[in-house]
């Protein structure tokens, strides 16, 4: 989870492992009920959406700082998953400026 940021392959995660990608694969599957990349984009995309939540960072910082490479991939991974684009979900969920009393 320390390394979102970083260009993770299947055959990375394999070796990590010490195991063939497609052991790695079956096993993966198996315990955690889907594909290692598949659970690998759920988790980059939890954290772009507690940055996009959490801070101002650029769209194109928070897709660099999950792993998404540019903004087009954040943005896809948005729409498939979620419906909605990241301004649109950081709209939604972002506090409300606090107001001031007259």
């Amino acid at each position: 989870m320390d390394r979102l940021a970083e260009p993770i392959t299947l055959e990375d995660m394999a070796r990590h492992a010490h195991m063939s990608v497609r052991t790695f694969t079956r096993r993966f599957r198996s315990e955690v009920g889907s594909s290692p990349l598949k659970w690998l984009a759920q988790r980059r995309l939890a954290h772009a959406r507690l940055l996009l939540e959490s801070t101002d960072l650029t769209v194109a910082r928070i897709a660099t700082a999950c792993g998404f490479g540019d903004p087009v991939a954040l943005r896809k991974h948005f729409h498939t998953y979620l419906g909605l684009s990241p301004l649109a979900y950081r709209r939604a969920h972002s506090a409300p400026e606090p107001t001031t009393a007259r």
